[in-house]
């Protein structure tokens, strides 16, 4: 069977193992995975950035991370991942087990038809290994989300979220009811193709995940028993009342029995500690200046070093960085233990920001290294 947001009763079309649970490897409390924002530093291009994310997805293949998603941003100079859909095609060609997805492709910026034309070419490439992560926010500033949307209102799209994915989830199923407008428009590849003659269609379709950063997608999440994704990277005012609401308001799905959520975490492992506290002071800055209107590359940890934050922008820093996990990795293995029982996730999906590529790709090995995760 399968969710049915659209309220009307479900409809059976057998079981499906989306791999939505992860496994635990090692010592790690829960599944690991990875969260690619496609950081561009100062110095570096975005071929540069996406060479990187190339390198950290078949890290994590080899050491057991479980899946590796990558977000929708815009306007943005120092984060190269405005298209998800092709960031994901490019990293299947480079990887053959991990799990591939968004984290999360914006759906009030699109028409759910192409989200599911996109995702369905992506589950065509490679098969029952491919997620797909929406959410409601633009992903942008105002004005870019206008541009996006092509709507007068910077706002429109956002309140149509839970229609936008019942048809989102239409097309992917390709069950709208008869007498609907959309009943002969068909998301290709797809279901479709099972029904044409001599026509031969993979059982899989990319399962879909909610993602928030408040309480909004939690409860819908919940009540349509979806897996959701919290971002405690930047609203870990929210994490626990957001999980919880999830929690109280799940109700079991053809897709889930019981509750699955996983948390974007902020966290980077560094051979020295200095240097972990270096890199982290310069995605500080690039947030701050992302924050007052003044997005750019991110800073080299030099030019950090040498900026004068204001009073103002010294206290953004310290709240930002207080949830951070980084230093050496005893430190950040235990940081991520703390978070992980104080939640109660299911799953923690790592980012893992800095300027260098290099530093990033460490970080992962680092995490990997001591959680006793498998080696390739």
């Amino acid at each position: 069977m399968t969710v049915d947001p659209t309220g009307d009763g479900t409809r059976d079309r057998g079981t499906r193992d989306d791999g939505i649970q992860g496994e635990r490897h090692g010592t790690a409390p829960v599944p690991l995975s990875v969260l690619d924002l496609v950081t561009v530093g100062a110095g570096r291009t975005a071929t540069d950035a996406l060479r990187t994310s190339v390198e950290i997805a078949k890290l994590a293949e080899g050491r057991g991370y479980h899946r590796y998603w990558v977000a929708e941003h815009h306007s943005m100079p120092g984060v190269a991942s405005s298209s998800p859909a092709v960031i994901l095609a490019h990293l299947a060609a480079h990887t053959g087990r991990i799990r591939l997805g968004s984290g999360g492709v914006m759906l009030p910026n699109h028409a759910p038809l192409v989200i599911a034309e996109q995702f369905g070419t992506l589950e065509a490439m490679a098969p029952g290994r491919v997620d797909l992560g929406l959410g409601r926010a633009p992903g942008t500033d105002g004005a870019t989300a206008a541009a996006l949307r092509r709507a007068e209102r910077l706002n429109e799209g956002a309140d149509d979220f839970p229609q936008q994915l019942a048809e989102l989830t239409r097309f992917l199923d390709d069950d709208f009811p008869d007498g609907h407008p959309y009943g002969r428009i068909h998301a290709v590849p797809g279901p479709v193709q099972a029904t044409s003659p001599g026509g031969v269609q993979s059982t899989h379709r990319p399962p879909i995940w909610l993602l928030g950063s408040s309480g909004f997608s939690a409860r819908l999440a919940g009540v349509l028993g979806l897996p959701f994704a919290f971002a405690h990277h930047f609203s870990a005012q929210n994490t626990i009342p957001a999980l919880d609401l999830y929690r109280e308001s799940f109700k079991p799905s053809a897709v889930l029995d019981a509750p699955y959520a996983l948390i974007g975490v902020s966290a980077l492992a560094t051979d020295d500690e200095k240097e972990a506290r270096r890199q982290v002071r310069a995605a500080a800055l690039n947030m701050v200046r992302l924050r007052t209107g003044r997005p750019g590359l991110v800073p080299t940890p030099e030019e950090a070093e040498a900026y004068e934050f204001s009073p103002m922008e010294r206290e953004f820093m310290t709240t930002w960085n207080s949830n951070v996990i980084h230093g050496g990795v005893d430190e950040v293995r235990t940081g991520l233990d703390d978070l992980a029982k104080r939640t109660g996730a299911d799953e923690l999906m790592i980012t893992g920001n800095a300027h260098s590529g290099d530093v990033r790709l460490r970080s992962y090995e680092l995490i990997a290294d001591a959680y006793g995760l498998p080696t390739a």
